[in-house]
């Protein structure tokens, strides 16, 4: 029998209306205990994981190549830091079926979280995205796993129809309209469409979906204040932190070698601060 943390049902509920509060829901997504400590030092009220982030600093691609056992492993870590709800992205389920994504639910509750991601994105050389009806089903596994478990787990169903550009623009919005009532209907809590920045349609989205949204922000996105004007509930930063660090370390690197000058580290964490931080 799955062992679930004992305050796992109250701090699901609390994540819960995080998504209905008057503020917009803003998650800085970690991927180590390192970046869950920063992201909770800086105010955060819940972690949430990037696959991506998780997947690279483990050495692997992201895109469903991270293996199950490895990626809770570090959910746990993660969520053995800290007080806050902790949401993780665990991509496609890490399971070919939906019995499989069941399996990953009831791991990731034992592991102490309380949401997941669960995209509609294939990484096999078929798609670019899931059947409906099979993704569907993914999302009633995992609703079901959790219920079975008496923890009301946020299941944040993604939508990738933009982020991947599946079909012609013009019937783009009415395609993820369309899979996100069935996501819902499956029994998703929320729906996640990443890779929108023009208003109207977040708008549209909005409007459109039953469901609290969730937008991927970044450089080029709509301030949070005019997202929560425009109906979003949730926004997440994504990978975008992690790419930014990386790209720090090849500007680092690059000066080193290439000029013999540091100047790009100039706004670097203090030794003392980051290892007090860890020493908690």
């Amino acid at each position: 029998m799955t062992a679930i943390p004992p305050a796992a049902a109250q701090t699901a509920k609390t994540f819960h209306t995080l998504h209905t509060a008057d503020e917009v829901l803003c998650l800085a997504n970690a991927w180590d205990v390192a970046t869950a400590r920063l992201v909770e030092a800086a105010g955060a009220s819940a972690i949430a994981t990037t696959s991506a982030g998780v997947a690279w600093s483990l050495g692997t691609a992201d895109g469903d190549r991270l293996d199950r056992a490895v990626a809770i492993d570090r959910i746990r870590e993660i969520a053995a830091v800290t007080d806050l709800p902790v949401t993780a992205d665990v991509e496609s389920g890490y399971s070919t079926d939906a019995d499989g994504v069941g399996e990953t639910v009831r791991e990731v509750i034992a592991a102490g979280a309380v949401g997941v991601n669960i995209e509609d994105a294939t990484h096999d050389n078929g798609g670019p995205l899931r059947d409906l009806a099979d993704q569907s089903a993914r999302i009633a596994a995992a609703r079901e796993a959790a219920d079975a478990l008496g923890v009301p787990l946020y299941v944040n169903a993604r939508s990738d129809t933009y982020l991947a550009a599946v079909g012609p623009e013009s019937g783009r919005l009415a395609e993820t309209l369309d899979r996100a009532a069935g996501f819902v209907a499956a029994g998703a809590d929320g729906v996640f469409v990443p890779g929108v920045k023009d208003p109207e349609i977040i708008r549209a989205l909005a409007e459109g979906i039953d469901a609290p949204l969730n937008i991927l922000v970044g450089p080029g996105s709509p301030s949070v204040s005019e997202l929560r004007d425009l109906g979003v509930a949730r926004v997440s930063l994504g990978s975008t932190i992690v790419r930014a660090a990386y790209a720090l370390v090849r500007r680092g690197a690059s000066e080193l070698f290439d000029a013999g000058t540091y100047s790009s580290l100039a706004d670097e964490l203090p030794y003392g601060e980051v290892n007090a931080l860890l020493s908690r």
